[in-house]
Order: C-alpha cells, then sequence, then structure tokens
C-alpha cells in the first residue's frame, strides 16, 4: 500500500556517508539512520529515484534540488534528502560528483526497506537494476506527509524542484 498525503513516514533507517578518506578518495565512517529520529520538528523534502548515474537522475532530478536549495529554504523547508536503492558508497560519491555537501542529504535505502514500507519500489529486474524507487518527492512536516507526487513511468513532472516549490 503507497503512503498517502496525511500519513505517517513509517519506521525505518537509511544510510548516510559524507566523510572521504584523504588517502585514496574513498567514502568511509558510514552512519545508519533512524527516520524518525530525523524527522522530529522539521520540515523535510524528500525524493526518490531509480538510481544514482542513470540519466535522469543524474542530469535533471538531482541537479535540480541542489541548484534550488536556497528557494526550498526560503519556503522553511530544513532539509531535503535524496532516497535511492544503491548502496552508501555509491550515494556518496555520486553526491561528491554533484556537489550536494550541505545542500541536499544523499540517504542509501540499499535493500529497498524503506521504500517498500512507504510503497514506493518498483522492480526493474527486466532491466538489470532489481528493485528500486519508483521516482517521487514528498513534503513531510514533523513526520507526516503534506504532499506527494509519483511519477509515471518515463515521466518528470511531479517530484522535479519545481513542482515541490508550487506546493511549499
Amino acid at each position: 500500500m503507497t503512503i498517502k498525503v496525511g500519513e505517517t513516514l513509517p519506521e525505518g533507517s537509511l544510510i548516510e556517508c559524507v566523510e572521504f578518506d584523504p588517502a585514496n578518495g574513498c567514502p568511509i565512517n558510514p552512519q545508519t539512520l533512524n527516520v524518525s529520529d530525523l524527522i522530529q520538528n522539521k520540515k523535510i523534502v524528500i525524493f526518490g529515484l531509480p538510481g544514482a548515474f542513470t540519466p535522469t537522475c543524474s542530469l535533471k532530478h538531482l541537479p535540480g534540488y541542489v541548484e534550488q536549495i536556497d528557494a526550498l529554504k526560503a519556503k522553511g523547508v530544513d532539509e531535503v534528502w535524496c532516497v535511492s536503492v544503491n548502496d552508501h558508497f555509491v550515494m556518496a560519491a555520486w553526491g561528491r560528483e554533484q556537489k550536494t555537501g550541505g545542500k541536499v542529504r544523499m540517504m542509501a535505502d540499499g535493500s529497498a526497506e524503506f521504500v517498500k514500507k512507504l510503497g514506493l519500489d518498483r522492480d526493474l529486474t527486466p532491466n538489470g537494476m532489481g528493485i528500486r524507487s519508483q521516482r517521487f518527492a514528498m513534503i513531510v512536516g514533523n513526520g507526516v506527509v503534506k504532499y506527494l507526487g509519483v511519477e509515471g513511468s518515463g515521466k518528470f513532472e511531479v517530484s522535479n524542484v519545481e513542482a515541490v516549490l508550487a506546493q511549499l
């Protein structure tokens, strides 16, 4: 069952890795974070996408949020999270490449456990990608979903930063 506007985010964890080994540049010290702890008394924009380093995700979805972080903050957003079913090392490297530091938190859901709880998982096994996240965006206020835009296959209309800014 897909989460709906007015519902509270489910319990779950995501992994974030923001440190890099100075000797070799590899991500280090991943932290497992409890979603419920992170959302208390905050307005958070969470957007999910099928995968790091994929075309729409790398060229449009993530860059839009990075570029518009000031506009989001001006509308009262405390944090922006990018959630993808990739491991935390990939998410950290992708974030570094996309210059997300201090702007968008790169949250790994490596086994798709959190997106499954949201009902926003998608089976891309025929494409060689396994279980992934649907492309979506949500506005969450103190744990409650205030807006949810889930894209149809091949679409990029309700989860982009412009759609979210219009809802804030």
